[in-house]
């Protein structure tokens, strides 16, 4: 089944009586929900010992989706990445077989330049061979070069919405990573139960769903939509 999750854990007043009474929160969020995406590691590195306790809290079944460092994507803006890479692997090793995808998010101002971005995936291949998506935020990424170039390093395409470069027509087959940011007003905006609907005729058994129109605490009440849906 496909798994539906939130950009982080925390769970509002309106819906707690969904979860679990007892345990942190990222327990009581893992009693109803199969994933996670980890967005605080964009901002700033984690104790492995804080990772360590998170993989505990969960069921043996839970997954991680986790967000790639700013300084990968946003202040080197991809190059030179290879040793930051390398420390990033190491600081969520703890989450050993319950880590999922990697979350690479790119600036809206970071073009696609062929050969920048090879030596980039290259180096992310050499040191992890797990899954890894990609959501990117300028126009120049609508290209066949650059799909090829996804392909050849088995990197899955986001489907964001707003879809500010790969709307839903441009996948051929399910798509393994969908991000719904909340539109007319991205992080806060709720879904309707027909749009949480169209997105769920979307979804493989192997793909994400993550809400991230965390800002209202929209993105729990979809998410339990969702997964009533399912």
């Amino acid at each position: 089944m496909p798994i539906v999750a939130t950009a982080a854990w925390s769970i509002p007043k309106k819906v707690a009586g969904r979860f679990a009474e007892e345990g942190s929160g990222l327990a009581r969020y893992a009693s109803v929900f199969d994933g996670v995406e980890i967005n605080s590691t964009f901002y700033s590195r984690h104790k492995t010992s804080t990772i360590a306790r998170w993989a505990e809290a969960v069921p043996d079944s839970f997954r991680f989706s986790v967000k790639m460092p700013k300084e990968i994507t946003h202040t080197r803006a991809i190059r030179e990445i290879a040793e930051r890479f390398d420390i990033f692997l190491a600081d969520i090793a703890p989450l050993g077989e319950k880590r999922g995808p990697l979350l690479c998010q790119l600036p809206p101002s970071l073009a696609f330049d062929a050969d920048a971005f090879e030596t980039a995936f290259k180096a992310m291949r050499d040191a992890d061979t797990g899954p890894i998506v990609i959501e990117v935020r300028h126009k120049s990424w609508a290209s066949d070069e650059a799909l090829v170039l996804l392909k050849t390093y088995a990197i899955d395409r986001v489907l964001a919405d707003p879809a500010p470069v790969w709307p839903v027509e441009d996948f051929a087959g399910p798509p393994r990573y969908v991000r719904l940011h909340g539109k007319p007003d991205i992080y806060y905006s709720s879904y309707t139960d027909e749009e949480i609907r169209s997105f769920s005729k979307l979804l493989a058994a192997d793909s994400w769903c993550v809400f991230d129109n965390t800002a209202s605490g929209a993105a729990i009440e979809n998410a339990l939509t969702l997964l009533e849906m399912r």
